[in-house]
């Protein structure tokens, strides 16, 4: 199995889930910087549409904002012949990112940066970011997709996933109980892509 795998906002290619698909699951997983041309949605799915042109993957695994990668690259490129797994995708980006108030993002847009600081991260954010997040929240993907997101998640709220599901036709949702962080997922991944690559086109 060929997967490319795209990481989230703060995750890495040798974090736990690339890890666990390579050493546990046996796949030959291709998991890029997510980050290597820029912080936004919009360069974060470059960095995909760039494997993708580049080399053939049977499934297209994103977690959290790399799962909006994810969704984008499918919807930009549905000539191709994958298939889509997106663990607690950050489908609503714009409207969600940190939980910002208006007078917040108001400041950040006069300001032009603002600072983000996360658990591992701590760096400068363009206003550019939350206008590619405006464009690029809530993409249809073109390709049969499985969405697995906890019950729990207090980052990204399930209800995101749940609207794509009900919406997009090509969409089927598996709620586990979990939190954003997704570790209850791992054992779970084998079945579900086992299934969503035996479904029809």
């Amino acid at each position: 199995m060929r997967v490319l795998f795209a990481h989230g906002f703060e995750g890495g290619p040798s974090g736990s889930k690339p890890t666990f698909m390579s050493d546990v699951l046996g796949w030959d997983v291709t998991a890029p910087v997510m980050s290597d041309l820029g912080w936004d949605i919009e360069k974060q799915t470059e960095v995909l549409l760039r494997e993708i042109d580049e080399s053939d993957y049977d499934l297209v695994i994103g977690s959290s904002m790399g799962g909006l990668a994810a969704a984008n690259a499918s919807s930009l490129r549905g000539d191709c012949d994958f298939r889509l797994l997106l663990i607690a995708p950050a489908f609503g980006l714009s409207g969600s990112w940190e939980g910002l108030t208006k007078e917040e993002l108001s400041k950040w847009r006069r300001v032009g940066t603002r600072r983000y600081r996360g658990f591992e991260l701590d760096i400068d954010l363009e206003w550019g970011f939350m206008e590619a997040a405006e464009r690029m929240s809530w993409p249809e993907p073109l390709h049969r997709t499985t969405i697995v997101h906890g019950t729990k998640d207090d980052v990204v709220s399930i209800e995101v996933s749940r609207k794509v599901a009900r919406e997009a036709a090509l969409v089927d949702l598996v709620e586990i109980d979990d939190g954003h962080r997704m570790k209850e997922c791992l054992h779970l991944l084998s079945g579900l892509a086992s299934e969503l690559m035996s479904r029809g086109a």
